[in-house]
């Protein structure tokens, strides 16, 4: 359930800038897992993560990735779980109820 980035340090090579400047990528750790595709089963908060991680180092919108951020800890600290980090006697949420469970939080 991490995100990942890299960001380089250096220009892009087609010599158009970005905001920042630098070429960066922003994904989750975790395979494509085929085998629970289309079953919303996935846990989407790497991917949301993700997705902070751009606003805040790509962007620079800080306050929008806090926002973010502090909604996923939220969801958590509130007990709600994806299948794969539940408990045993905890009724795990889908993909999309844990997506917007996020979103909703975020969007005030």
């Amino acid at each position: 359930m991490l995100p990942s980035a890299s960001i380089s340090s250096l220009p892009p090579k087609n010599g158009r800038r970005r905001r920042g400047g630098k070429p960066a990528l922003y994904e989750p750790i975790h395979g494509s897992a085929p085998d629970i595709s289309g079953k919303s089963l996935a846990n989407p908060m790497a991917s949301i993560l993700s997705a902070a991680m751009l606003l805040r180092f790509s962007a620079g919108l800080n306050t929008e990735a806090d926002a973010i951020e502090k909604a996923v800890d939220s969801v958590l600290a509130e007990g709600y779980r994806t299948l794969d980090i539940s408990a045993g006697n905890d009724r795990p949420l889908t993909t999309t109820q844990v997506g917007d469970m996020i979103a909703g939080l975020v969007s005030g």
